[in-house]
């Protein structure tokens, strides 16, 4: 059975500076989930939920909301970033675990720190192959990634899958394949985003998101559905508009309103008896429209298409 859930970026509460929400409250954006049609929900931004366990259990099992996973950003690429990172997932992974579901664990979401790199930042989606890692970068990147994932799953028992994302050193098609080559796959999953694999991707006809699930089969764990409005990643590219840029005229859409063949990816997740969670993402940010009516007409897309 697939289960399908939303996420606070999806109520504008984002993990980049200045770019968070305003005025909705934990309280707001869990009843507003409930009423459009979900059952599970990410974390957050630290503190944007309570960091307590008796706290958040109270917030979610009320509304019969079932905690999927949290997202955890770490600058992989530095050597000396990794033991604090390691700290903050398996911090971030206790709180998880003490509400986790029997039936369906969360999972520690982990990412580089994205939006941070210039070079990376000003040329999302549209990434050539001079602006990435290094051989000894990759290297560090992935042991990284490794020592986070042991961290968690010593510490909680959770597991930990990679999200590739744009305005990050894993965001290109090749990019995702270099890192999972270099990871041990009973360690390492990789949380497959659908929009931001299609933007990455540099691909507007919405093949390369199904040719994705193919070629990364085997590591998907988690997945998200966001939608990539092609008209907005043209314009990006044209007028060489940097990630958040593109974010704010809304480069992730409504699903449906984009590139995204959502039909034939929940086809594929049902052809190869997926069993996890759905994550509806769509970073709406204030000015860009009423979150609650987003994700009630996002949750009325995905019904229509039989999930």
């Amino acid at each position: 059975m697939i289960h399908i859930g939303n996420a606070p970026c999806s109520w504008g509460s984002l993990e980049f500076e200045g770019m968070q929400g305003q005025g909705v409250t934990c309280k707001q954006m869990l009843d507003e989930l409930v009423e459009t049609g979900y059952t599970g929900t990410e974390l957050g931004d630290w503190g944007f939920m309570p960091a307590e366990p008796e706290a958040l259990r109270a917030e979610l099992a009320p509304r019969g909301v079932t905690m999927v996973g949290a997202f955890v950003p770490v600058a992989l690429k530095e050597a000396s970033a990794h033991a604090a990172g390691a700290a903050e997932a398996v911090k971030v992974a206790r709180l998880l675990a003490a509400v986790a579901s029997p039936d369906t664990p969360p999972f520690i979401v982990l990412a580089d720190n994205n939006g941070s790199e210039a070079v990376r930042t000003t040329n999302a989606g549209r990434i050539a192959p001079g602006m990435g890692l290094s051989p000894a970068e990759w290297n560090i990147f992935a042991q990284g990634a490794e020592c986070v994932a042991r961290a968690v799953k010593e510490a909680t028992g959770l597991r930990t899958a990679f999200h590739h994302h744009c305005a990050g050193y894993v965001e290109t098609p090749d990019e995702i394949a270099e890192l999972l080559q270099r990871t041990d796959p009973d360690v390492l999953g990789l949380v497959f985003d659908t929009g931001h694999f299609a933007y990455g991707a540099g691909d507007r006809s919405g093949s390369c998101v199904r040719e994705g699930f193919d070629r990364f089969a085997d590591r998907i764990w988690h997945v998200h559905f966001k939608d990539c409005e092609p008209n907005v990643a043209d314009a990006a590219q044209g007028n060489g508009w940097d990630y958040f840029q593109a974010v704010g005229k809304g480069v992730f859409c409504e699903l449906g309103n984009g590139c995204v063949d959502f039909p034939a990816a929940a086809a594929w997740l049902n052809a190869r008896g997926y069993h996890g969670w759905i994550i509806v993402e769509q970073d709406v940010l204030p000015g860009m429209g009423a979150p609650r009516e987003s994700a009630r007409r996002n949750r009325e897309y995905l019904k229509g298409i039989g999930i």
